[in-house]
Formats: structure tokens, C-alpha cells, sequence
């Protein structure tokens, strides 16, 4: 295999947000695209990444490849490589071979690592709630939540879509109107709470696309979904917090 990317930022932003998450992971390689899918250690969280082939230079894949590797080590290569890089990936024998081309070519080798885990597979799930809207509206409102608890509600409603906070003491309440940027898409209204703790590594999405999706049902998992067309996507399923009441 051998690929190339003209835009280096879509692999370094991707594995930096997904290695807040995941340490180690196999990524496979298909004539398509590169694709991941893995699962935070407590099992709270998947992440789900396609980085289509339309969005390199060169790629080369004759055969499906699976290069299991730790994230960690490939976020701090990813990190040197500047803007106008041309970054390619090889394989050889059991290392990774990351090339970064500017003034200068560096060369870093990384090694295969053996992974026990099972493939994962995305759950199958029906939400009943769907809002779109732009991501830096999603990000402020988490960090108005971040003020006062460690877990927020999102509540939607027909125009209607809240994000709600309750501490001990304090709350904060965003409440964002279905306009021309932000579309909700919902029946009846529906109510499910998310750890903020998790939600704050996975607005990073942000900086591969300008809105995200937001899917959810009452009580029921959380999935954003970040896309940036025929390039890359990156999105997240996150449980529930239940109430033990």
C-alpha cells in the first residue's frame, strides 16, 4: 500500500480527538477508504472514522490492509507535520512508515502492534431525534454546561432543542430555535443525559466540519456525527446516563 495526503490536517485532527479516547487501535485499510472503528476502555464510548480515498493524492490498495497501532506514538508523528506537508503512508515488513514532505523530508517507522480485541461493529440504532446545526453552537453550549455539573440533558422538542445543565446548586439552560442553520427533526418531545466528561472530548469533531448531527432518543445513546463531503467522517456513539432514582 502506499497513500498519500495533500491535506495532512484531516488524519492529524482525526487521531488526535480519537486518541482522547482510544489508546490503541486497528485501522483498516480497503481500496475506499481508511476506516476505524474501536471502543474507549470503560466500553462508555465508540468512535467510528472514514477518511474516503477521494481525499488523497495517491492511494494504492491493492487488497484490504489492518494495521493495528498505538495512537499515542501516531498522534506525536501527525503532530509535526505541517500544513503544507504531503504526508504519505507505506508499509514495511512490520512498521508503519510515515513520510513528511515539505523543504525538508522526514522519515518516521512505527511499529505494528498486536491487538487481542475483537472487531467491533457499529450498533444498529433507531433515534427519534435528529438536530443539525453548526458546531460552534454545540461547543459554547457544552462549555456553558461545564460551568455547573459533570452530566447534561439534551431535550428536543418540534422547533425546539435544550441543552440543560443541573449542579447542586446551579443550572445552566441553552435553548437553541429550529431556523435557516439549525434543523430538528422530532414528533414528540424526548429527554436523555450524556456525560459532559466524554462530550468535551468528542466536539473536537469540530474541526473537520462546520455542523454536526446530533442523534438521540429518550434514555437512549448519543451519536454526533462530523463530515466534511468526500473526505472524511468522524463520529461517536455515547451511552446514557441513567438516573438511579
Amino acid at each position: 500500500m502506499k497513500l498519500t495526503l495533500a491535506e495532512p490536517r484531516f488524519l492529524k485532527e482525526s487521531v488526535t480527538i480519537i486518541s482522547d479516547l482510544v489508546n490503541e487501535a486497528r485501522f483498516k485499510v480497503t481500496p475506499n477508504a481508511i476506516e476505524l472503528v474501536a471502543m474507549d476502555p470503560a466500553n462508555v464510548a465508540m468512535v467510528v472514522f472514514k477518511l474516503l480515498s477521494s481525499s488523497f493524492t495517491e492511494y494504492q490498495v491493492e487488497k484490504d490492509v489492518e494495521i493495528a497501532i498505538n495512537l499515542g506514538n501516531l498522534k506525536q508523528v501527525l503532530r509535526r507535520a505541517n500544513p503544507n506537508d504531503m504526508l504519505s503512508l507505506d508499509l514495511e515488513q512490520d512498521k508503519l512508515k510515515i513520510t513528511l514532505k515539505g523543504t525538508t523530508t522526514r522519515t518516521f517507522n512505527l511499529p505494528i502492534i498486536e491487538l487481542d480485541e475483537r472487531d467491533q461493529k457499529v450498533p444498529e440504532l433507531k433515534f427519534t431525534a435528529t438536530v443539525i446545526m453548526p458546531c460552534t453552537m454545540l461547543n459554547e453550549a457544552i462549555a456553558d454546561a461545564d460551568v455547573v455539573a459533570e452530566s447534561v440533558a439534551f431535550v428536543a422538542e418540534p422547533k425546539t432543542f435544550t441543552i440543560l445543565a443541573e449542579g447542586d446548586l446551579s443550572q445552566a439552560k441553552v435553548e437553541i430555535s429550529e431556523d435557516k442553520s439549525i434543523r430538528i427533526s422530532v414528533s414528540d418531545k424526548v429527554k436523555s443525559k450524556y456525560s459532559l466528561e466524554y462530550l468535551k472530548k468528542m466536539i473536537g469533531g469540530s474541526k473537520l466540519a462546520d455542523d454536526v448531527a446530533i442523534h438521540f432518543g429518550k434514555d437512549y445513546p448519543l451519536k454526533l456525527e462530523y463530515k466534511t463531503v468526500d473526505k472524511v467522517m468522524l463520529s461517536f456513539i455515547l451511552a446514557p446516563r441513567v438516573e438511579n432514582d
